[in-house]
């Protein structure tokens, strides 16, 4: 009993005279700061719903146009049905706003890589509406408007 009670005691001053020392005598290296990752990743094979159209301004251009994706399904009367929804692409990078504002056309199928974006937009009447878009980083254009897949 004795022996655990001086045991204690001699561990309570080492530890309060290091914690002393690290005090006043050091400076301890500041925390990293810890950045928690995050994936904002989106893939899309479709066609394209309407020639692309330049936007924004000239210090900020941006091309814009719509893609069609499709998906297949049994209804209740165990007929097969189409949904199509349609997303709303933008491209940011210059040398592939260049290329997608030049080359791709209407009815064409193309692969998507990029992620999603919200902004809002004023219409022409001045009402603000919430958008939603996907940025694209990468477009493989896998043929013109006039073969199929």
């Amino acid at each position: 009993m004795l022996k655990s009670k001086i045991l204690s005691s001699i561990l309570r001053s080492t530890n309060s005279s290091k914690q002393l020392f690290r005090n006043n005598y050091t400076q301890e290296a500041p925390q990293p700061i810890k950045i928690e990752k995050t994936i904002n990743k989106v893939t899309l094979l479709g066609r394209v719903g309407a020639d692309p159209q330049k936007r924004g301004t000239e210090e900020h251009p941006v091309v814009v146009f719509s893609l069609a994706t499709h998906q297949n399904y049994i209804n209740n009367n165990e007929e097969s049905t189409q949904k199509t929804d349609w997303h709303r692409i933008v491209v940011f990078r210059p040398g592939l706003r260049d290329t997608v504002y030049n080359y791709l056309q209407k009815g064409q199928r193309v692969h998507i890589s990029g992620r999603l974006i919200y902004g809002d937009l004023k219409d022409e009447s001045g009402t603000t509406r919430t958008t939603t878009s996907i940025a694209a980083d990468d477009i493989i254009f896998f043929n013109s408007k006039n073969q199929t897949n």
